[in-house]
């Protein structure tokens, strides 16, 4: 992939550009290999990837520059602004859509923030695509809603103009601080779920909902969970961590008993969705911590799947299931470091299966999905 802002050292984001990519997954493979070298793994399964760019399904600005002339990018710890309108992570459809954006900060008189000076309302643009059927998702993150009314008046003139525009939004974050959003949403279109397909599943994304950034490879992980899962002819499963279902959805059929954790109410939303748009009658999804509701229950699921944030389930979610003893536990980590630090407290369990999914080239991290059977 060749990029002209890390050629010329102003963005390296991408810290492995200059290796070739199938040392890139050699390179990841040793890593994953070297966490759990402590274990006896029954079995390796190859590498699971995607295209090396454009693979990118979101992206997001910060907004610099000057209302006339606003920057779409990002900041150097300097506060020197980069322009990554052209960042070839991103598909060929964003660049003329960042054209029209700029624009429409000039005409509405959206001030960027200014870090330094800490003046200014329009901090992020937050841009999603659905590869389903091409509408995106806008998201201005604005420090007040000052500006509200006037971005909101000027809307129709940006909603003519990108008519693919189904899901827009204002969030507040008041902090001066590098934090990408607030808690406060402001809905400033009608509909307010992007529509998505993985695999004939529909999900959906909601505007404070987390979802996978590279279409491709996570519609594989999906996929291989549901395949492990359909393998092991279990009828109970909990999906702590859900998200918006993506793997519980692939992994439930019409007669699995399925109860999805997640924290967020926005995701929840989207994970019911969906399990209503399949006709599922035996799932059940809520907005909770996913450690105080397996600790505070008493059933126990013939399979436990999660998926974590980097930090991973921890030490008590782990004593916890080695005292309930779900026959199978389902490990996808977006952090294989704190997944190899579970595994071992995980005394109780043998692992049978482990894949990688390189859902982020280019850089050091990586996806992986294991598979863990309780010993006899």
């Amino acid at each position: 992939m060749q990029c002209a802002q890390y050629t010329a050292g102003r963005c390296r984001s991408c810290q492995w550009l200059d290796k070739p990519y199938p040392q890139q997954l050699a390179d990841k493979q040793n890593h994953l290999e070297n966490l759990l070298s402590d274990h006896r793994v029954t079995q390796w399964l190859s590498p699971v990837f995607g295209q090396e760019s454009a693979f990118r399904n979101k992206a997001k600005m910060v907004v610099s520059g000057s209302v006339e002339r606003p920057l779409l990018g990002m900041l150097h710890r300097d506060g020197t602004p980069v322009d990554l309108c052209e960042c070839p992570l991103y598909p060929a459809s964003f660049a003329p859509v960042f054209a029209v954006l700029k624009t429409f900060i000039a005409r509405a008189g959206l001030t960027p923030y200014n870090v330094a000076r800490k003046r200014g309302e329009l901090k992020f643009l937050l841009l999603t695509e659905s590869t389903y059927n091409g509408d995106l998702m806008l998201r201005f993150v604005l420090r007040s809603q000052t500006k509200l009314a006037q971005l909101q008046a000027a809307l129709p003139w940006l909603q003519q103009q990108l008519p693919q525009l189904a899901v827009i939004s204002a969030n507040i974050q008041p902090v001066h601080m590098a934090i990408l959003e607030g808690e406060q949403e402001i809905p400033l279109s009608k509909q307010q779920a992007l529509p998505e397909i993985f695999n004939q599943v529909p999900l959906f994304i909601r505007p404070q909902s987390f979802f996978q950034t590279n279409p491709q490879v996570a519609a594989s992980l999906y996929a291989t969970a549901g395949q492990w899962v359909r393998e092991l002819k279990i009828d109970s499963m909990w999906d702590l961590f859900c998200g918006v279902g993506g793997f519980g959805l692939h992994c439930a059929d019409t007669e699995t008993q399925l109860t999805g954790i997640e924290i967020s109410a926005e995701a929840i939303a989207c994970a019911r969705q969906s399990a209503d748009q399949l006709g599922l009658k035996n799932v059940t999804f809520a907005a909770l911590d996913s450690t105080q509701f397996a600790t505070a229950e008493t059933q126990v699921p013939q399979l436990v799947l999660v998926n974590p944030p980097r930090r991973g389930i921890g030490a008590k979610l782990c004593e916890y299931l080695s005292q309930m003893a779900p026959q199978f536990i389902l490990y996808s980590s977006c952090n294989a470091e704190t997944m190899a630090k579970d595994i071992s407290l995980l005394a109780d369990y043998r692992i049978e299966r482990v894949q990688l999914f390189d859902m982020f080239p280019h850089t050091a991290h990586y996806e992986v999905l294991t598979l863990l059977t309780l010993r006899p």
